[in-house]
């Protein structure tokens, strides 16, 4: 969108952008482990998901804990050469993520534990990465536009989310976690899985159109009954496999959006 809308686009912007997430994800993703781990929630005779290091016994906790604490810190030490681009912004942008990182399940009230996750990944896995990576490429600009593709990225992300959410309900029900799901049963988190994906969908649409792709807009519709088998396969699943399976599918679809939309905005702003 930077580049269809401004004509600049810096490689090293992208490649640093992308190992600071990564490693934000990472560390968030160790924490997890030995932090349910710590906390009882991880039984590995019970496990739905794949397989956890620490409650499997393949690391120590503090090993792990420690992994986590080195990916934050490489996040930050790289992201410097973001905020030597882009400023304050983005200096307070990696530490309300890497903080973020660690209270998804760390602290006294971990997000991870609460029905606020979807929320958690809409705002950082959507706009908080789209916007700051539009604001670096944009030179310090940052559009409704843009903001709008923040939230078309991270609907799927947070479908991804509720998939976890909806297979694990009972095991995170015996370990009092009060997500979604547990909160509200299988057929509220349906409601909200299809409506994350049809939303993504009609976003982007409204995206492209507002960023001027015109009629082209509607190309990202095309993405509608992937979306509804999708949202088919969620209402009749109850094998972990099959949610297993449902995940990474909701991944692609989420990926595969992005690139339509990415591909209308430079086609049709050249």
């Amino acid at each position: 969108m930077a580049f269809a809308e401004t004509s600049m686009f810096s490689v090293s912007i992208v490649i640093v952008a992308m190992l600071c997430a990564l490693l934000i994800q990472i560390g968030t993703n160790l924490h997890n482990d030995v932090a349910d781990f710590e906390r009882g929630a991880d039984d590995p005779a019970t496990r739905l998901g794949p397989r956890r290091a620490t409650a499997e016994g393949w690391l120590q906790p503090r090993t792990v804990n420690l992994a986590a604490a080195v990916s934050f810190a490489a996040a930050f030490f790289i992201g410097l050469y973001l905020v030597a681009i882009g400023g304050w912004p983005i200096l307070l942008l990696g530490i309300t993520s890497i903080a973020a990182g660690y209270a998804y399940s760390g602290g006294p009230r971990p997000i991870a534990y609460t029905c606020f996750g979807e929320a958690f990944v809409l705002a950082f896995f959507g706009l908080a990465a789209v916007g700051g990576t539009y604001y670096l490429q944009a030179s310090g600009r940052l559009t409704g536009a843009a903001l709008l593709a923040g939230i078309v990225v991270g609907l799927p992300a947070a479908a991804v989310l509720v998939v976890n959410n909806t297979r694990d309900v009972d095991e995170d029900r015996r370990a009092g976690r009060r997500t979604f799901p547990v909160m509200f049963g299988k057929t509220a988190s349906h409601i909200q899985y299809s409506g994350f994906l049809i939303a993504s969908i009609l976003l982007a649409s409204a995206t492209a159109w507002r960023a001027g792709a015109g009629p082209w807009a509607a190309g990202c519709l095309l993405m509608s009954p992937w979306a509804y088998r999708l949202g088919r396969c969620f209402r009749v699943a109850s094998d972990p496999a099959v949610f297993n399976q449902l995940l990474a599918a909701t991944a692609r679809f989420g990926l595969c959006l992005g690139a339509v939309l990415s591909l209308l905005l430079i086609v049709t702003n050249r």
